[in-house]
């Protein structure tokens, strides 16, 4: 195969995309429909979360690998930093984000290409969705506290685990990679600002992330819902403030560096997370929406605790794009129509910490030997968990 020329791979590829779209019997009601929700899903995707979710998070992504200094970042979140310490932040880092499987991706690529080590990174890869405090209430109180104190428990040891596997499979490879100076393609000369100006600096945009993606709660918590009252005037404030910030500490040149980062991040990322979500559109369909994959087959196939019901549960869940907290009422709805405990469980672990667009872009970064390592180890530590949750509930 490698003989094969490019010109000649490329024909071949067309080829294949040609006969594929030749042979769809688009007069199909089920294909048309899957179509339809495959569009309108990129659609809904685009309109609620790139502009709030996404643009913040690659400038938050251009941030890192411009500004943080490569040798903090070596210091906690590198192969030879002490695993608790590693680990702890890797997880800590990502659970304060309530961010969805790909709002987390330049986020990740950004500590990634800063030097972390793959294990601490995946940990953050993997914490950012599944163990956001809001999340985690809203599990117990919409679908009970014996699942919602699983899904806490269970989510915070995958964080760690997960991470120390792929450290443990990897190790030699990483290390290797960060032996090559030409990883880390985004060196600056030092900045003249102090840590105590950078931390300001990026709590800020992360706040900006938080309280623009900040949604009603579902029980009428009126703590809660006055912040979401006043979440525009909360993000505008903010945003005041760091654009003072980037005037008073920040050079042209810097600023122009932050950008391009940002924009290079954005290239990279996007078109892969479209692909993957039109994909994921036509074969699923949106909450409440059927496609090509009926959801009541879903429902006959997780129900009870076997081993295929928990396996096929976290499959699913792996391939699903779940929207930030949507897997709950989600969830809710397959439980209503008979889904088990152990299965609702599986779902919860990998669900929101994978998706199919999110796989894409992670194979373009780490390879796909990783990348399905990495999926493999979810799936399987999601379907034990959920056999053993389903025995004791």
């Amino acid at each position: 195969m490698n003989n094969i020329s490019k010109e000649t791979k490329k024909t071949l590829l067309y080829a294949i995309f040609f006969l594929v779209f030749y042979s769809i019997p688009l007069s199909s009601s089920v294909i048309h429909t899957s179509l339809i929700e495959a569009f309108e899903m990129l659609l809904e995707y685009a309109k609620d979360h790139v502009l709030l979710c996404l643009i913040p998070a690659f400038f938050i992504a251009g941030a890192i690998t411009v500004f943080i200094k490569q040798e903090s970042v070596l210091k906690y979140l590198g192969p030879k930093a002490k695993k608790v310490v590693s680990y702890t932040i890797a997880s800590i880092s990502g659970s304060i984000l309530a961010v969805c499987s790909c709002t987390v991706l330049p986020l990740f690529k950004g500590i990634y290409k800063k030097g972390a080590g793959l294990g601490p990174a995946i940990s953050f890869l993997y914490s950012g969705p599944a163990i956001n405090v809001l999340a985690i209430i809203l599990s117990a109180k919409v679908l009970g506290v014996k699942l919602g104190v699983a899904r806490t428990v269970g989510a915070i040891l995958f964080a760690f685990v997960i991470g120390l596997i792929m450290h443990l499979i990897f190790r030699k490879e990483d290390e290797a990679r960060l032996k090559d100076e030409k990883m880390f393609s985004f060196q600056i000369e030092k900045q003249g600002r102090k840590l105590w100006q950078e931390g300001i600096y990026m709590g800020l945009m992360i706040l900006i992330l938080i309280f623009l993606n900040w949604a009603p709660s579902k029980d009428n918590i009126k703590f809660w819902d006055l912040f979401y009252s006043y979440k525009w005037l909360i993000s505008g404030v903010f945003g005041a403030f760091l654009i003072i910030i980037l005037w008073k500490w920040f050079k042209k040149d810097e600023l122009k560096e932050w950008v391009i980062a940002t924009r290079d991040f954005a290239l990279q990322i996007v078109p892969l997370l479209f692909v993957g979500i039109l994909v994921a559109g036509f074969l699923l369909g949106r909450p409440g929406h059927e496609a090509l994959i009926p959801s009541k087959w879903i429902s006959i196939l997780v129900g009870g605790n076997s081993i295929f019901s928990n396996l096929f549960a976290s499959i699913s869940g792996a391939l699903m794009y779940f929207a930030t907290l949507t897997e709950i009422p989600i969830l809710q709805g397959l439980l209503g129509a008979g889904m088990g405990q152990g299965p609702a469980l599986a779902l919860l672990l990998a669900g929101p910490s994978l998706s199919l667009p999110s796989i894409l872009v992670i194979g373009s970064e780490l390879g796909w030997k990783k990348t399905l390592t990495y999926v493999g180890i979810v799936v399987v530590m999601s379907t034990i968990a959920g056999i053993l949750f389903g025995m004791l509930a």
